[in-house]
């Protein structure tokens, strides 16, 4: 049976999505990272999930920096959604801070549209749309969104290369914690095709779309397609109901771990983002279809090359 998805407006006062976030502490420019990260990890030391990750009292004081704060993000993509023990907050807020700043914030309104990067395209949307190839983390669109699986809390292996773990992972365990009271007020699992949204924390980003994308094991079937594209639409009305979102970063939604064949997922994503932009043709100032690796890019060039409806 098909279960409803939760409406914003049965959400959006719980976990604050209006207020602006405010750090429990700021980067300062005399506290260095590698005491943050070891001070953090002692502060979990008694923590069930740190010793699920494999930490031991005294185990940081033997790690090199660059270890100690994969450890201290193993600690955090493997702990529940709960309370930090005291203190916590203030130490992670300090160091996901500086990790924000130390990383160039990409302004989306600044990006090439398509029509700029690729003239020869045959895109409806190419001067409202872009194609760009980066880490989506510091990516400064007013939303990114994240290829969330059902439970939408996030991805609990430790250094998972999926877009779950790297969005959780920059954006603080707070991101998790405002995923769990939205789960937990819908009482189900997030339904394919649909999204729900969050503040996006340390994240460049004010705002997390969460989606989840349909499994394909063997060929995309009609349904497939259908689910994908409903999950491009969900992303943007969702989008729509905030007015100061003007921009929105779409990720390689179902492509990753989910099997999606990236030329196939492309030419979808392509042609749901044109139909609903030609819909709403004042809606947005930019839609972003953010991709990593080289074989992601070239799925896109080929669908915008060879692939997608003309002007």
């Amino acid at each position: 049976m098909y279960a409803t998805p939760l409406p914003l407006a049965a959400y959006r006062a719980t976990i604050a999505l209006d207020e602006p976030f405010r750090p429990a502490a700021g980067h300062e420019p005399d506290h260095r990272s590698a005491d943050l990260v070891r001070e953090a990890l002692g502060l979990l030391g008694d923590d069930p999930a740190t010793l699920r990750a494999g930490l031991r009292c005294g185990a940081a004081d033997r790690l090199d920096d660059t270890a100690a704060r994969r450890l201290l993000r193993a600690v955090l993509t493997v702990r529940e959604p709960g309370p930090l023990p005291t203190g916590t907050a203030r130490v992670l807020d300090a160091l996901l801070t500086g990790e924000r700043l130390a990383r160039d914030t990409i302004d989306a309104t600044s990006l090439p549209t398509i029509r700029d990067t690729l003239p020869h395209a045959t895109y409806q949307a190419d001067d409202r749309t872009v194609l760009w190839q980066g880490d989506i983390t510091p990516l400064g669109a007013d939303a990114v969104v994240n290829a969330a699986n059902s439970a939408l809390l996030g991805c609990f292996v430790p250094m998972h290369p999926c877009i779950d773990n790297a969005i959780h992972a920059a954006a603080g365990p707070r991101l998790r914690a405002d995923c769990h009271a939205v789960m937990s007020l819908q009482g189900h699992p997030e339904p394919t095709g649909t999204a729900k949204i969050t503040r996006g924390y340390h994240l460049s980003a004010r705002y997390v779309l969460h989606t989840v994308g349909p499994i394909v094991d063997g060929p995309v079937l009609p349904q497939h397609q259908q689910a994908l594209a409903s999950s491009y639409r969900a992303c943007l009305d969702l989008a729509a109901e905030l007015d100061g979102i003007r921009s929105v970063a779409f990720c390689g939604i179902s492509t990753g771990v989910f099997g999606y064949p990236r030329t196939s997922a492309a030419r979808t994503a392509l042609d749901t983002v044109a139909d609903w932009l030609d819909l709403h043709s004042e809606r947005f100032d930019r839609v972003i279809f953010n991709v990593y690796a080289d074989d992601d890019l070239a799925a896109y060039v080929h669908a915008l090359t060879e692939g997608t409806r003309p002007r």
